[in-house]
């Protein structure tokens, strides 16, 4: 088994976390103070606008921008949960027998849904409770939900929907009809729905119980202050990122969670106490005086994951574009030239890129459509190795992916759930000089500019002096390399031409000014 461990950075304004397996950083999360993550909070809004045509509405709940709200979420029906539940943080959690494939009758609840129109169910004005399902990402605002759900250590709570169901994760039958039993059981009277998280295996009644309680109790309290509350405003506040993981993904195969945060580690201390007490001892306080990232090598994994290129151990790399649409993740031999024949050299690169895509797209969080240009195998038993390799090392994701076969052209297209910002956006903001477009006009387009702007102005500048103000490095070549086209400005304008190199100028800006 490998070493697992959970190292967490805490200060005033920012809390770091990484995932390492034998010391290899697997995952990262970043919670920063003034854009602390919002999904899962509950908040009253009102309604700001309603869009027939879209069939969807927009609600102000107090952030940046309105939460966006379908019309498919508005609605209490199972299936409409269910749905729901498929593009949420939470899909883990949900039940085989509630999935919105080959069900009986799934067609007409489709039609019933489509069916009914967002403005028979709101109003611009309208005050309406809902949750975040999927945080703001980009310029998008927030994906929103009246589908409250709460989730605790074992279940999860669903007071909108009357359904029982038992995570798809766990797959023992009996276990699974013993579950079932316990929360039907002992949920309260039309206290809404429950389903038993892959975490409640093997757990006693009272302990499946008494996490029902909590979260009942929970939102009884939301209900409350929801009622004398005037929108738009916060009215529940997930955990910190800290405490989400140690609800979450904490478990008795982790060798120890070290925090270098004396508050936070008592915070978490007890918080474990209560929820898992048989691995309370795993939470450990660093009190070391090197930073803990780079103590336990966080620091430098952490920055790698941020460039483009990635090396594996043969000598192959992965190239990794992150775009608007969709990630590209191209392969390439690189420095790896084999010891036999091609096929085997490219089968061994593709079988070593999987495991490390497959890490990455974990620890970059990247999500939507992800497209895999392998490098092309000749012998389809090769492909289908691939294939197989990249669909067992998706299981260890948490978030839900799906994969489509190699294409005549090498290409692996596949989707990975999307619910919070990447790694990349997270962390790095858009360059000020090139405007997001990774790229600079070059030197000798920037000079051709500069020649067209003089020959349209020449009939004004009348044989005056013209100074040319442009960034130094524009400036210095056409005084070297692009000295022609200096010569072609001097004959436009027939009169005295000065060069200024200004270094607050960006490269493709300048001016043509007439003295």
């Amino acid at each position: 088994m490998p070493r697992k461990e959970i190292i967490t950075n805490c200060n005033e304004d920012e809390t770091r976390i990484a995932i390492l397996e034998d010391g290899q950083l697997n995952e990262a999360f970043i919670e920063r103070a003034q854009a602390r993550g919002v999904a899962g909070n509950i908040y009253k809004g009102r309604v700001s606008r309603v869009l027939p045509g879209m069939q969807s509405a927009f609600v102000n709940i107090g952030l940046e921008r309105d939460g966006f709200l379908y019309v498919s979420d508005v609605l209490s029906d199972i299936e409409e949960f269910s749905a729901w539940m498929e593009g949420s943080e939470l899909d883990e959690d949900l039940d085989d027998d509630d999935s919105t494939a080959h069900k009986p009758g799934r067609r007409r609840s489709r039609r019933a849904r489509e069916s009914q129109r967002i403005d028979q169910l709101l109003s611009k004005g309208d005050e309406i409770l809902v949750q975040i399902s999927k945080a703001p990402l980009g310029t998008k605002g927030a994906r929103i939900t009246t589908h409250i759900s709460l989730p605790g250590r074992y279940v999860v709570y669903m007071p909108t929907v009357d359904h029982v169901g038992v995570s798809r994760k766990i797959a023992d039958r009996a276990e699974r009809t013993r579950l079932r039993k316990i929360i039907h059981g002992g949920r309260p009277k039309n206290s809404g729905g429950f389903i038993v998280r892959t975490a409640g295996v093997g757990q006693s009644k009272e302990d499946l119980q008494d996490d029902m309680m909590f979260l009942k109790e929970a939102w009884d309290e939301i209900k409350r202050r929801s009622e004398s509350a005037n929108p738009p405003t916060l009215i529940h506040r997930d955990l910190s990122v800290l405490l989400r993981l140690l609800r979450d993904v904490f478990t008795a195969d982790f060798d120890r969670v070290v925090v270098d945060d004396k508050t936070e580690y008592e915070r978490a201390k007890r918080f474990v106490e209560q929820l898992q007490p048989e691995v309370a001892d795993r939470i450990e306080l660093y009190q070391g005086s090197v930073p803990i990232f780079d103590h336990f090598k966080v620091q430098q994994q952490l920055d790698r994951a941020l460039e483009a290129k990635v090396w594996l151990k043969s000598g192959g790399y992965l190239v990794i574009n992150q775009t608007e649409a969709l990630v590209a993740i191209d392969i390439n031999t690189g420095k790896y030239v084999g010891k036999r024949r091609l096929e085997d050299t490219v089968l061994k690169t593709n079988l070593e890129s999987v495991k490390e895509i497959a890490r990455q797209l974990r620890l970059r969080d990247l999500g939507g459509i992800v497209v895999i240009d392998f490098i092309d195998m000749e012998e389809k038993a090769s492909e289908q190795k691939v294939i197989s390799a990249l669909l067992e090392e998706l299981k260890k994701d948490r978030a839900k992916t799906q994969v489509l076969q190699i294409s005549e052209f090498g290409l692996v297209q596949l989707t990975r759930q999307r619910v919070k910002q990447s790694l990349e956006r997270t962390m790095l903001q858009q360059c000020p000089y090139c405007d997001g477009r990774g790229r600079v006009k070059s030197v000798d387009t920037v000079c051709y500019e500069i020649l067209r702007e003089v020959k349209r102005l020449r009939h004004e500048l009348n044989g005056r002096e013209v100074v040319i103000r442009a960034n130094p490095v524009i400036t210095q070549a056409l005084r070297g390399d692009e000295q022609t086209i200096f010569n072609q400005m001097k004959a436009e304008i027939e009169g005295p031409l000065t060069l200024v190199g200004d270094g607050h100028f960006h490269q493709e800006q300048y001016e043509v000014v007439n003295l």
